[in-house]
């Protein structure tokens, strides 16, 4: 099992800092190479640039009134998501249909309600469920 992730390519966990300008104020963010690599992956499903997304994506997230305080820590999260959702099927990768076509609330629901089904799956002291303290 390791040597799946021993054996992959060491650039992939390099850390890159890009600056760019989000809602007119010039910032840093700092991520591995396959946080990025998967972010323009996302982003050029809808013809963004990395940049414009990660800007719609902190702006939207102001929007909805959540605590950006670690925004880097979300973008990992969404790049996680986004694959999550790929290997679950609920997004084809071939195809890179524009996730503004997705229809979001179906996929999000579907998405919780198989991680619910998995982490009922899983023993107790394994599962990263809410609340759980390990």
């Amino acid at each position: 099992m390791c040597g799946l992730f021993i054996n992959a390519d060491p650039s992939l966990w390099t850390s890159t800092t890009r600056s760019m300008r989000i809602d007119g104020v010039v910032t840093s963010i700092r991520m591995e190479t396959f946080f990025w690599n998967v972010l323009q992956e996302i982003a050029s499903r809808d013809e963004l640039s990395v940049s414009q997304l990660i800007s719609k994506l902190y702006l939207e997230s102001l929007d909805a009134d959540h605590d950006v305080g670690n925004f880097t820590s979300f973008l990992r999260v969404c790049c996680g998501r986004y694959l999550s959702m790929i290997t679950d099927g609920y997004l084809k990768r071939d195809t890179l249909e524009p996730l503004s076509d997705i229809d979001a609330d179906s996929v999000i629901k579907h998405e919780a309600d198989t991680m619910a089904t998995r982490l009922n799956q899983l023993p107790e002291q394994q599962s990263a469920r809410p609340g759980n303290k390990h």
